[in-house]
């Protein structure tokens, strides 16, 4: 074994009298190195833009949420608020009151979200710190902060008190109607704020104040659409939702961050496997490079195979030297790819040399989850790539 590398490391570093041989193998080695860089960097720009688009839900979406198990709503009493302020886990909490509403701004109108929340909110979200226009709403229960979409579908500014924002609930019953104006419950609210998250979110809620929306819904004093909480980072999360359940005899469901965005999650996984896939495919036919040159080796070697067969090595041992000459072939390159892709990565982390717009650098993001697995990747199918070409032995000592 000790042999056959020491053989190996030789023949991978010596040049070889046939220039051609030279050139294929220089190819190989160059097809390894950008294989791998190629792999790796295109990773680390997909974590970036997971990463940033992950980043738009943090504003909005709390550590964790209790939400009722059947039906809209569930009642918080006072025994439940006094479980949840002695839970040393939750660091705060706020109530949400949500439902589908019409808004109406002089003749425009358009359908969204009310979505009613105390003044302990701005401690579990950090939505407020995305309001661009305005300020956020405050003790006065009727204002309201819209989402930027929303706003520029009903053309409102700020604290224009020639209209008031309209808000239109169905009421619940049975039978004809006979006048529009019987079928909903309404509400008016000054806006006072515009927000921007993402396109998605701007176009869904209108925040008020929570006793301004259960006013308008008919709900109870101590009836919720759910609880928002800020959890203690350092707590197992498993642990505290199976506590939040039991203080509430389990008729409730917890559900995290990454539940909360299940089918977003869902899709920034799928295509960051299908990204893998593909230059996987791109880094194979690459190492098909590594395949040629270890055979065209072997022909370029052959006397010299003979004379090692004589010296008493046997067809195995000679095997192995092609076969970790071109292990170290592929490893060698790999993590030669890999350093310029960590620099290359570095230097658009620092730098930012890539912009997608005059004001925001194309994300990027430095894993250690990344490199080894493109090093892993690289190996693996290096490897293979090296015990297929070095079967060839046999026959050309035949």
């Amino acid at each position: 074994m000790k042999v056959s590398l020491y053989i190996a490391k030789r023949y991978l570093f010596s040049k070889s009298t046939n220039n051609a041989i030279n050139i294929i193998t220089g190819i190989a080695a160059i097809g390894v190195m950008t294989g791998a860089l190629a792999l790796f960097v295109v990773l680390s720009a997909f974590s970036g833009l997971k990463e940033f688009s992950l980043s738009f839900t943090n504003k909005f979406d709390p550590d964790l949420k209790v939400l009722p198990a059947s039906g809209k709503s569930f009642l918080v009493d006072d025994k439940q608020h006094q479980a949840l302020k002695e839970y040393d886990a939750v660091i705060n909490y706020s109530e949400v009151v949500e439902e589908r509403v019409l808004l109406s701004f002089k003749n425009k109108k358009i359908p969204a979200f009310i979505k009613g929340v105390d003044s302990a909110y701005s401690n579990v979200n950090s939505i407020e710190n995305s309001i661009f226009l305005g300020e956020w709403i405050g003790d006065n229960p009727y204002q309201v902060a819209l989402g930027n979409d929303l706003s520029r579908k009903l053309s409102t500014g700020i604290r224009d008190y020639s209209a008031v924002l309209k808000f239109y609930v169905p009421k619940p019953g049975k039978g004809q109607i006979m006048d529009v104006r019987d079928a909903f419950r309404t509400a008016n609210a000054t806006v006072v704020g515009i927000y921007s998250i993402n396109e998605e979110l701007d176009k869904k809620f209108a925040f008020t104040d929570i006793e301004f929306a259960r006013n308008l819904l008919k709900m109870k004093a101590n009836e919720v659409s759910g609880l928002e909480l800020k959890i203690d980072p350092e707590q197992d999360l498993t642990a505290v939702k199976t506590k939040l359940k039991s203080i509430f005899d389990n008729q409730v469901e917890v559900k995290d961050r990454i539940e909360l965005n299940d089918s977003l999650y869902k899709m920034l996984n799928t295509e960051n496997l299908a990204v893998y896939l593909i230059f996987t495919l791109v880094v194979i036919i690459a190492l098909f490079n590594v395949i040629g040159s270890i055979i065209m080796a072997i022909l370029d070697k052959r006397q010299n195979s003979r004379t090692l067969q004589h010296l008493g090595l046997t067809n195995l041992s000679i095997q192995r030297i092609f076969f970790f000459q071109g292990s170290l072939m592929t490893v060698l390159g790999g993590g030669l790819g890999l350093l310029l892709g960590v620099i290359l990565v570095l230097t658009q982390i620092w730098f930012k040399w890539i912009m997608i717009t005059p004001n925001l650098s194309y994300p990027v993001v430095l894993e250690i989850k990344n490199l080894v697995i493109v090093f892993i990747t690289i190996s693996t199918l290096g490897i293979i790539a090296s015990y297929v070409a070095s079967k060839s032995v046999r026959k050309s000592l035949n």
